[in-house]
């Protein structure tokens, strides 16, 4: 039994010196969250998207993370293999259109008709529907590499506007670009005229979804590690600021659109975590967790979760499922003409909720 304590002993201080001083490129940095809304009133928990009916799933989809909307009402998505597939809106058929050989993640349609596509491998591409084309539009900004080219929205010039989520940590390295907290994620815009790159936003905490807003006015950037959302003035007299549009939200919030009228639509990855929170100002501690995450789950809550918000930033729709086997993490929501589509990046399937389901 003596034998038996001492290998347990051993083995507690093996675990212990492993969390403490295993070498790690995760530096955290100090920082102080506001304390998380509360789930009550208004941020209840409900089960407002048990309703969504789960379309694709035949047809290979693994991994759609982002999503757009054809005229026709077909759904676009990129896919965990590198390929870019259009599904058709009763979600019988899925074809293939093209393999970026990298990770498409952001979609969204040019003015002239072609696929722009934030891959989080290859950079901002786009590609021709009618020739099948694939060329590389940037790979770089202000001469730094485009590490983790994440979401994009196109706006009625052609400009196009995008986010790198962070320039230190790549793809599949969300957790710990989010636990360093290290302020390297851009706002970016490329100009298809002069093929030039410009930094609009920079020292963004995982910059995520980005969204343009009435007549494009302004451009909105998801910043996911600070849970807020932060908006850029590009027209009228305040051309060139930036402001907080929505602050303090009650989760990870990961890609957004905009209806083109009166709402903004926030995918919201997961609730946030009490203990991340608590030890936002402990980097040591912070560094033990980032250890432990290599080999045990990441402190996540499987929760499907959509936030709805008016032109205001104002949080007006909350919509939830904590059940068994719910449609998370939920990463993209646009709405079409017959409900709301969600992507998910882990899923094998996209999933539609009826607009009547939104009705009180």
């Amino acid at each position: 039994m003596k034998r038996i304590g001492k290998l347990v002993a051993l083995a507690v201080l093996a675990v212990a010196a492993w969390l403490l001083f295993a070498p790690t490129d995760v530096q955290p940095v100090a920082w102080a969250p506001a304390k998380a809304p509360a789930e009550e009133g208004f941020y209840a928990v409900n089960r407002k998207l048990a309703a969504v009916e789960r379309l694709g799933k035949a047809g290979g989809l693994n991994g759609p993370d982002s999503l757009v909307l054809d005229a026709e009402g077909r759904v676009l998505t990129g896919l965990a293999d590198g390929r870019v597939a259009r599904m058709s809106a009763d979600g019988k058929t899925v074809e293939t259109l093209v393999n970026t050989g990298g990770r498409p993640l952001g979609l969204a349609f040019a003015p002239d008709g072609k696929l722009v596509v934030a891959d989080g491998l290859k950079g901002l591409v786009s590609f021709d529907l009618a020739s099948k084309k694939l060329d590389v539009l940037t790979t770089t900004a202000a001469g730094a590499k485009i590490g983790f080219a994440d979401d994009v929205k196109v706006a009625a010039d052609g400009r196009v506007y995008f986010s790198d989520a962070s320039r230190r940590w790549g793809l599949g390295q969300d957790g710990e670009a989010i636990m360093e907290h290290g302020g390297d994620g851009r706002l970016l815009r490329y100009d298809p005229a002069s093929r030039a790159t410009e930094v609009l936003l920079d020292g963004l905490q995982f910059a995520n979804g980005v969204a343009l807003g009435p007549d494009d006015s302004y451009v909105l950037v998801v910043e996911t590690g600070a849970y807020r959302i932060v908006r850029l003035w590009l027209k009228g007299e305040k051309a060139g600021k930036t402001e907080i549009f929505a602050d303090n939200l009650p989760g990870f919030p990961d890609n957004m659109t905009f209806n083109g009228r009166d709402r903004f639509w926030v995918a919201v990855y997961a609730p946030r975590n009490p203990m991340i929170d608590a030890v936002a100002g402990h980097p040591f501690v912070r560094k033990m967790i980032v250890r432990a995450m290599q080999v045990l789950p990441k402190p996540v809550e499987h929760r499907a979760m959509v936030l709805g918000l008016d032109l205001d930033g104002k949080p007006v729709v909350n919509l939830q499922d904590d059940g068994a086997g719910n449609y998370s993490p939920v990463t993209h929501v646009a709405e079409g003409r017959d409900g709301l589509w969600l992507g998910s990046l882990f899923g094998d399937s996209v999933a539609r909720l009826p607009l009547a389901a939104l009705k009180p």
